[in-house]
């Protein structure tokens, strides 16, 4: 008996001293405990393991075990219990079963018939050995299938400054937060546009508030189109117009479908959201929201009735495309304009393509107004003309198809142009600043306008002191102590940095240029 009594407060059993090992079988698993057996007492260290159900039928062995021992002294007969562990899925080796443990593994559930396999996984780049590669072995392994064709990794989102989030550095952002301020749409739209493969998603307030901006510009538009008197109705066909101006808004619907499609086809999320988010605030909201309204505000009831009802299509065909990504107040906006049959989440996804609805000359010809326009306000900017001035303008050497796309929009040209008069010369006098355009070039007249050697002096020292700021730049990247030491946001902040310094640089050389042409 004192024997016994020394042997079991001398072995670990008893006060729960487990040892843990594993293997596929027990004939390996046994030999994995010699380490274990020769750390024990004589005559405990001759044991020959043997495996029992738990650890109440282990302590009840060793101590039949020990008992035995006193009576026959053949340490040999001796026996170390051992039996398997319950519960052996860590984290990451049970997480490996998700793909199908969730749709009700290892019972042949209807679930898991239907959705498994499954086509696309999303996760990020940090986890891709830990988790996904565990997935896709044990689906293997367990019902020989993969378990999904595709996996899309995006990056991780970093704070403004490109810095990994942490509690210590105290630059974490609640999403809850972010959504109370700026709306759900308005982060989602966030996270979509900045979601490029390969790269970190910055999370900057500033960006999510213009974003929740381009929320509140669709909302105008509808708006808009309630002033105007647009009925929504439940059977919104695609409309079939003569307006050279709706068949060009119709054409771009069909371009910025396409070009949706293969963005989201190819996970180009920040794609597909740069699409939409110039197509519905410049194309739409902008020209032809502002191109639309002397029909919608003239005499001509079937320009305006045609207009009508371009503007409703043309409207909700941004709610079904925006709708992945802004889901909340596409809903709201195609709930409230109309008593729809469905809700917009079941609504058909269009199939247009821009070869069925883009109409060559309608296209050509509003572009080239838009091209115009734009050039007139770029040259007004970079010389310093007061915004609200109207201008003079001049026309040379334009052709037939120009003369005719200008006699077609001249008022809506001269509007948002802010120009009062269009004179043809032969040669641009002195002091004009030339602006091309397909099949001639305009001018405008601004030696009487603006202080052209003042103008000089004010555009040469800013561009003074932005050659400075891009000197030293330029010296920090091209120093390898700075590029070896700095951290990489910092760096590739710097680079950014130079960038647009690079860009504003161009611009003021630009504006330069044209001033040398004023005299």
């Amino acid at each position: 008996m004192v024997e016994l009594g020394r042997l079991l407060s001398d072995q670990t059993l008893s006060q729960g001293g487990e040892h843990h090992h594993a293997a596929s079988d027990f004939t390996t698993v046994s030999g994995q405990f010699d380490d274990v057996l020769a750390g024990l007492p004589t005559p405990l260290n001759h044991s020959r393991v043997i495996e029992v159900t738990d650890k109440e039928a282990a302590l009840h062995a060793v101590a039949i075990s020990l008992a035995e021992y006193a009576t026959h002294q053949d340490p040999t007969q001796l026996t170390y219990p051992v039996w398997r562990d319950p519960d052996v899925l860590d984290t990451w080796f049970s997480s490996g079963l998700w793909p199908i443990g969730t749709l009700g593994w290892p019972e042949d559930t209807p679930e898991l018939k239907r959705y498994f396999p499954t086509s696309d996984l999303i996760t990020g780049t940090d986890i891709l050995f830990f988790w996904v590669a565990r997935m896709m072995m044990m689906q293997l392994s367990v019902v020989d299938q993969i378990p999904f064709s595709t996996v899309y990794l995006h990056g991780l989102v970093r704070d403004a400054k490109g810095k990994k989030m942490s509690k210590s550095t105290g630059n974490v952002v609640d999403p809850l937060d972010l959504i109370d301020e700026y709306g759900a749409d308005a982060l989602r739209f966030t996270n979509a546009i900045m979601a490029s493969l390969g790269g970190a998603l910055k999370l900057d307030t500033q960006r999510i508030a213009g974003y929740r901006n381009f929320g509140t510009k669709l909302w105008n538009a509808f708006s808009f189109a309630q002033h105007y008197e647009v009925q929504f109705t439940s059977e919104n066909t695609l409309p079939a117009p003569t307006q050279t101006l709706n068949k060009w808004i119709i054409g771009e619907t069909g371009k910025v479908r396409e070009e949706v499609d293969a963005a989201l086809a190819s996970y180009r999320f920040n794609d597909a959201a740069s699409a939409l988010y110039g197509f519905v605030w410049g194309k739409v909201c902008d020209w032809y929201v502002e191109f639309s309204k002397p029909i919608l505000q003239g005499d001509d009831a079937a320009a305006k009735a045609e207009t009508q009802d371009t503007l409703k299509w043309v409207l909700d065909q941004c709610l079904i495309l925006l709708h992945p990504i802004m889901p909340f107040i596409t809903e709201e906006l195609w709930g409230t304009s109309a008593a729809r049959p469905k809700m917009l989440i079941h609504a058909d996804w269009p199939t247009y393509t821009a070869a069925d609805l883009v109409d060559a000359k309608a296209d050509l010809e509003m572009n080239w107004v838009i091209g115009l326009i734009e050039s007139i306000r770029s040259a007004r900017q970079q010389m310093h003309v007061p915004a609200s001035l109207k201008v003079p303008m001049l026309m040379s050497a334009l052709d037939d198809a120009g003369r005719a796309a200008w006699a077609r929009n001249e008022p809506l040209i001269m509007r948002l142009a802010r120009v009062d008069s269009l004179t043809e010369v032969s040669n641009f006098p002195k002091g004009c600043v030339t602006i091309p355009v397909e099949g001639g070039s305009f001018g405008l007249p601004l030696a009487d306008i603006i202080d052209i050697k003042e103008e000089k002096s004010r555009l040469q020292k800013t561009l003074d002191k932005l050659n400075k700021e891009l000197g030293g730049l330029r010296g920090r990247l091209n120093n390898p102590k700075f590029a070896a030491s700095a951290p990489a946001e910092v760096v590739a902040e710097t680079r950014n940095n130079l960038t647009a310094r690079e860009e504003e640089e161009a611009t003021l050389k630009d504006a330069l240029a044209r001033l040398e042409e004023l005299g």
